[in-house]
């Protein structure tokens, strides 16, 4: 495994395994699966509703918790300190351990100031080892980062070959955050894995087209969470630290970047109203 030094000096592996829309009946299963292969990040969330599978399978697992990379998220719903407070502590019990290795929160709704808050009290309680947010954009990152005691160490935002973030990487490069990516498959939208490009120099490396999007963010920096319910996906999906793509595949994949969400924008009007409108489908405490 390669990691990435976060700005608090803690090591963070480059690949986690990320189980967004992983059901609460498969989540233990899968979690052991990906902990089987060798992943050593686990990328939840409050949202998601599967915390209490993942800190069991990671128990069941036998691996020390030492060495397992927790993330979780708070949920929208969680607005202020107090019930900031009252929501590391619920992700805690859920999980089941005594520390959380990064929690971000979640989507930059709500009083998400108060929160921070109560993540800067906790991380110097020893309860969060790092903590970020994500979904933020560059103007909300700047915003929070000014202002806090303790700057997000993390921004997790939708990032791949289509929609490459470049903009907002040049700034988490300047404030020193290590960019994250969710759905580097971008949900197989666009025909990703069908993409020419990525077979004709899948076929140079011999590896396959999801394996080279992979390989491309980890060679522009990015920590990627790829997601899949099936062993033998987890296993290619972790598989791509013995090749390197060269300059030109670089540049010719860069030239795929439309610059432009394949799902939705966070700063939008619509956005804001569906996503708000979800706050009270999940019971954090």
């Amino acid at each position: 495994m390669e990691f990435v030094t976060l700005s608090n000096g803690i090591k963070m592996p480059k690949i986690g395994y990320g189980i967004y829309q992983v059901t609460p009946a498969e989540c233990e299963r899968c979690v052991l699966d990906a902990l089987d292969v060798g992943y050593r990040a686990i990328d939840t969330a409050q949202g998601y509703e599967n915390e209490r599978e993942v800190g069991a399978a990671i128990k069941k697992s036998g691996i020390p918790r030492e060495e397992i990379f927790i993330t979780t998220k708070t949920w929208i719903s969680i607005g202020g300190y107090e019930q900031g407070k009252k929501a590391i502590d619920a992700s805690l019990q859920k999980l089941d351990t005594d520390y959380i290795d990064l929690l971000l929160i979640h989507q930059p709704y709500n009083d998400y100031y108060g929160v921070w808050r109560a993540m800067e009290e906790a991380y110097k309680a020893g309860k969060l080892k790092a903590i970020g947010v994500a979904n933020f954009y560059a103007d909300r990152l700047i915003d929070l980062l000014k202002h806090a005691e303790i700057p997000p160490m993390v921004d997790q935002l939708e990032t791949h070959i289509f929609w490459q973030q470049q903009e907002a990487h040049k700034y988490m490069e300047k404030y020193n955050v290590v960019h994250e990516s969710w759905a580097p498959f971008a949900e197989g939208r666009n025909n990703f894995f069908q993409t020419p490009l990525l077979h004709e120099i899948g076929a140079k490396h011999r590896k396959t087209a999801a394996q080279i999007a992979l390989r491309y963010l980890l060679q522009s920096d990015v920590v990627i969470i790829p997601k899949s319910t099936h062993k033998e996906r987890m296993q290619e999906n972790l598989d791509i630290l013995d090749f390197t793509l060269d300059e030109a595949d670089m540049n010719a994949i860069a030239a795929l970047d439309r610059n432009k969400s394949l799902f939705f924008y966070h700063n939008e009007p619509d956005t804001t109203e569906m996503l708000i409108g979800l706050e009270g489908r999940v019971k954090v405490y």
